[in-house]
C-alpha cells in the first residue's frame, strides 16, 4: 500500500501558493486494508475515507467508464491491482494529474509540471471531454490563475463538447456552484471569456451579453473584494429584470443574489444620479429598496452600483446614499408614532421626519 498526494495540493505547492486543502490517493489497498488501519468510510459513489486523525480525505486508485450523458454517468471501479497513472490518466488537467510520494518526488506521467511553468492548462486524456462539468472548472482555475492559458487542442475539444450537447445535461446547481466560485477568485472576467470562447456561455447564460465594459465591473468588483450577491448583482447591473429573474431561475440562484440583482439594476439610474436627487427622492428610495429594515443590502446595492463606476472607495452617489440612508435611519419612528395623535397620519409624519433629516445631513454634505 503507498500513498501519494495529488491534485490541488500538489499543483499549489508548486506554484509557491498555499495549500488549502491535502487530497490523497492509496495504491494498493482494499476498502478492508482501510478500515483495519481505522478510516473511516464517507464515499458513496466510490470508496473514501477519512484519516483516524487528521481527518483529511482519502481515495482508493480508481478508474471509470462512461455509462450515460452529463457529469453523473459513471462507473467507478477500485481494486488494488489500479495503478497510480490509472488514476491519473481519469483526472481533468494536467495540472492537477501529478503525484507526490511521502518522499517527496513527483510522478508526472502527462507533463503538469512542464504545463505549471509554461502557464497552460491542457487535458490529460479524451476521458475530460465525459464530463461537462470539467468545462467549468477550467474558466474557474482561469479566473483564479489568471496568467494561464488554454491550450489550443483543448480549447478544441471543450467546443466539441458545446456542439455534442454535453453542457446542456448540467444540473443548475453544479453550474451555479461553479459560477458561484468562479465570481470569487481575483479574475473572475477570465472564466466568463473561457466559457464564451468554448460556446458553453451562451448555452448556460445566454442571457449575458460579454463586452469590455462588464468585464472590467466584474474584475473591478473582485478587487473590492465584495461578497458574493455583489458581485453577482454588479454581473447583472445591465440587465433587465425578466432576464435576471429568467436567469436566476433556471440557475437556482439563491434568493441573497437574485433579489440584489434585480434591485441594484432597476435602481442603477437613480443611484448614479444620486447627486441630483433630493432629500425626498432619497427617501423614496430607501422606503422603496427597504433600506430602513434591511441597511446591509442597501449598502451591499451601493457597491454593486458603485463597481460599474470603476472608482475604488470613493463613488460619490453611493456616499451620498449611504449618508441619506444613515440620516434616515437615525429618526426615532417609535418617538413620532407616541406622539402623533391621529394613528392614520403617522406613516406620513415619520416620512416628513426621515426627509427632514435628510435635507439636514445633505445642507451640511
Amino acid at each position: 500500500m503507498k500513498i501519494y498526494t495529488v491534485g490541488g495540493a500538489v499543483r499549489d505547492q508548486l506554484l509557491g501558493l498555499p495549500i488549502k486543502d491535502r487530497d490523497y490517493v492509496v495504491v494498493g489497498a482494499t476498502p478492508e486494508d482501510m478500515l483495519r488501519r481505522g478510516f473511516r468510510p464517507v464515499g458513496k459513489d466510490f470508496p473514501v475515507f477519512l484519516h483516524p486523525q487528521t481527518q483529511e480525505e482519502y481515495a482508493l486508485a480508481r478508474t471509470e467508464r462512461k455509462t450515460a450523458p452529463g457529469y453523473r454517468g459513471f462507473v467507478f471501479h477500485t481494486a488494488p491491482d489500479v495503478t497510480l497513472e490509472d488514476d491519473l490518466v481519469r483526472r481533468d488537467l494536467t495540472i492537477n494529474a501529478i503525484a507526490m510520494a511521502e518522499d517527496g518526488s513527483l510522478t508526472d506521467p502527462f507533463g503538469g509540471v512542464a504545463d505549471i511553468e509554461n502557464k497552460v492548462f491542457r487535458h490529460v486524456s479524451g476521458a475530460f471531454g465525459e464530463d461537462p462539468v470539467r468545462i467549468l472548472r477550467l474558466a474557474r482555475f482561469a479566473a483564479r490563475y489568471d496568467a494561464f492559458t488554454v491550450a489550443p487542442a483543448t480549447m478544441d475539444l471543450m467546443r466539441r463538447m458545446v456542439a455534442d450537447g454535453e453542457v446542456d445535461a448540467l444540473v443548475a446547481e453544479r453550474v451555479w456552484q461553479e459560477v458561484a466560485k468562479g465570481l470569487m477568485e481575483a479574475r473572475p472576467s477570465r472564466m466568463l471569456t473561457v466559457l464564451q470562447d468554448c460556446g458553453a456561455l451562451a448555452r448556460i447564460m445566454g442571457e449575458i451579453t460579454i463586452g469590455a465594459r462588464l468585464l472590467q465591473v466584474i474584475d473591478h468588483a473582485a478587487a473590492q473584494g465584495v461578497d458574493l450577491p455583489v458581485r453577482f448583482a454588479a454581473l447583472m447591473l445591465h440587465m433587465r429584470k425578466d432576464a435576471i429573474e429568467q436567469l436566476s431561475e433556471r440557475l437556482r440562484v439563491p434568493n441573497e443574489c437574485r433579489e440584489l440583482a434585480v434591485m441594484a439594476a432597476r435602481e442603477r439610474d437613480n443611484i448614479n444620479g444620486a447627486l441630483d436627487l433630493s432629500a425626498e427622492a432619497i427617501v423614496s428610495l430607501c422606503e422603496r429598496c427597504d433600506g430602513l429594515r434591511k441597511p446591509q443590502r442597501y449598502a451591499q446595492m451601493l457597491q454593486a452600483v458603485a463597481c460599474d463606476g470603476l472608482v475604488a472607495g470613493d463613488f460619490a452617489p453611493a456616499v451620498r446614499l449611504q449618508g441619506g440612508l444613515d440620516a434616515a435611519r437615525a429618526v426615532n419612528a417609535g418617538a413620532l408614532a407616541q406622539g402623533c395623535t391621529d394613528p392614520k397620519r403617522i406613516p406620513e409624519v415619520i416620512h416628513a421626519a426621515r426627509v427632514a433629516a435628510v435635507a439636514a445631513f445633505l445642507a451640511q454634505a
